[in-house]
């Protein structure tokens, strides 16, 4: 499948830290992922996909300032590395060529089922 391996959820993160460029931390990236899913996500699944996509090196992470709101804690900010980026045009390489490839026949949605 090639070195770059990503599943859905990663897949909808990394797309979701390039969206938000600048400004992709964990509260924002979670509320942009359910406007565009139209479900819940959960905060810990989240954390954890950001933290295997670090470890694969598809992003980075960098605090930012110290809030009161915050109390006393840094968002944690999110970019896309060169890699994440590669891994983003990889999958959307296998996806576009996999749709290419579906008969235009079986995406007809007004074929009558027998």
């Amino acid at each position: 499948m090639g070195k770059y391996q990503l599943g859905e959820f990663e897949e909808i993160v990394l797309l979701t830290v390039g969206v938000l460029h600048g400004d992709a931390y964990g509260v924002s990236i979670k509320f942009s992922m359910e406007e565009r899913l139209k479900r819940s996500v959960s905060v810990g699944a989240l954390q954890s996909a950001l933290k295997r996509l670090e470890q694969k090196g598809y992003v980075t992470s960098r605090a930012g300032e110290v809030t009161n709101d915050r109390g006393g804690r840094p968002k944690r900010y999110f970019e896309l590395t060169t890699e994440g980026k590669r891994a983003i045009e990889y999958a959307r390489e296998i996806r576009n060529q996999l749709y290419n490839e579906i008969p235009k026949m079986v995406m007809d949605i007004n074929i009558k089922k027998s």
